[in-house]
């Protein structure tokens, strides 16, 4: 057979046609891979990272709840206990609903270890009742305290385990889209050997966002998390530049928890703070902002030492927890300066409300932590700043209102100034109050 020109061009537009099959059917298996590999990141293993660190949660708390109700038999700490125990349980069931088969066998040790755990507290709740705390005591610190151990041992690792597949299955999606590229690449120059403006159109069509998803890989590997991912498509491309936005902005919003976040209550820390003051500065709407503080504070940890005064930092960020989950609404912001220092930001109708709220609900909670000496006498005996014995008030709650729609502050800095020059009026007056700048008080 005779090659005219026309059957060289039909020649060459075939094995072109055919290559460009190829880099397309090569080029879609890829992406699916990568896709299937960001879903699994995102459905399954971040999941079972959060899921332990619920877990873990729950665990502490529980072992809190142990603690102290072997030292103040208080019938509220069993409950609480209890309560901690459900939340642990809950953490076992999200697990088995998930796709995490890899987790069965250290799964179910987990849940063989916690219902012994329950069952060790049983005991030492009916040793307490049968005022046989010594031995109660006696079975927290041995038994119990191993069993924890090793509950903890088995959370933790799931969590590494997760960590890991997260880890490999970053790397995996850096290496498929490497491979993918230098394929397609080849392929890509191959079929312009041919000729073809039809090559050029694929190479422009599929080349283009394949490099720059492997580019957004590599920005992501290095801890950059603000890269474009937007792309207006509906294809395996447009969905995988989705689940790595999705991918992407997740795991921008675990490092900024990781790092800003307090490590003893879990709220947002002062950047976090600062950006919400900033964004509702610079929307002109009115708001308040609420500075929370604990007075006596310092002698209390002075006396009863710095473990039980972060109890009650920790139960303070629950009372605030409760009160916007009672009365707050879904744009309300709470966080933890520091310390005995705490930030509620909310409408100012409604932030008046929580802080009423607060201050009600605050000198019950308190109580607690204290000995049933000093509850009785209303104060307990301290040092003062000059290492000289006195008489210090109960701890009390004091909060400082001040309100705004950026026409009176231009920063963050300056409203939390102003909050903190009215706090420290505030906390001149008796027992637990908050103040608004116009004057008023609870």
């Amino acid at each position: 057979m005779k090659l005219t020109i026309y059957r060289k061009l039909l020649l060459s537009y075939l094995a072109m046609a055919l290559l460009t099959v190829l880099a397309s059917a090569y080029a879609i298996f890829s992406l699916q891979q990568l896709n299937r590999l960001a879903e699994r990141v995102i459905n399954e293993d971040f999941v079972v990272v959060d899921i332990s660190k619920k877990m873990m949660t729950a665990l502490l708390a529980q072992e809190s709840a142990e603690k102290r109700y072997l030292i103040l038999r208080d019938p509220t700490l069993e409950a609480i206990f209890w309560s901690r125990s459900q939340e642990f349980k809950d953490g076992i069931a999200d697990l088995k609903k998930g796709r995490f088969s890899e987790a069965g066998p250290a799964l179910a040790r987990v849940v063989s270890l916690h219902g012994r755990y329950d069952e060790i507290f049983q005991q030492e709740a009916a040793l307490v009742r049968g005022t046989r705390g010594d031995e109660a005591q006696a079975l927290s610190e041995g038994e119990s305290r191993r069993t924890i151990d090793e509950i903890a041992q088995h959370i933790r690792g799931l969590q590494r385990r997760a960590e890991r597949d997260i880890d490999a299955r970053m790397n995996a999606i850096e290496d498929q889209g490497h491979r993918g590229s230098r394929l397609t690449a080849l392929l890509i120059l191959v079929s312009l050997v041919g000729g073809g403006v039809l090559m050029l159109l694929v190479t422009y069509n599929i080349s283009r966002p394949l490099k720059k998803l492997e580019q957004a890989t590599g920005l992501i590997a290095d801890g950059k998390f603000d890269a474009d991912f937007r792309m207006n498509r509906k294809d395996e491309i447009g969905s995988l530049a989705h689940a790595f936005g999705e991918m992407s902005q997740r795991l921008k919003v675990l490092e900024e928890r990781n790092l800003d976040a307090s490590p003893l209550t879990g709220l947002p820390g002062n950047r976090a703070i600062e950006r919400e003051i900033v964004k509702r500065l610079a929307a002109k709407q009115a708001f308040s902002l609420c500075h929370v503080d604990l007075d006596n504070f310092k002698p209390f940890v002075d006396k009863y030492g710095y473990a039980w005064g972060s109890e009650v930092i920790k139960e303070t960020a629950h009372l605030l927890a409760a009160v916007l989950g009672e009365a707050g609404d879904a744009g309300d912001f709470m966080g933890h300066i520091g310390g005995d220092d705490f930030v509620i930001i909310s409408e100012p109708p409604r932030a008046e409300e929580l802080c009423r709220r607060v201050v009600a609900g605050f000198d019950g909670r308190i109580q607690k932590f204290y000995t049933e000496k000093d509850r009785e006498q209303g104060f307990f005996i301290g040092k003062d700043r000059k290492g000289v014995q006195q008489k210090f008030p109960l701890i009390t709650v004091t909060i400082a209102i001040v309100t705004d729609d950026s026409s009176r502050f231009k920063s963050p800095l300056d409203m939390a100034e102003a909050a903190a020059e009215l706090k420290e009026y505030a906390k001149t007056l008796p027992g637990s109050n908050y103040v608004t700048e116009e004057g008023g008080r609870q």
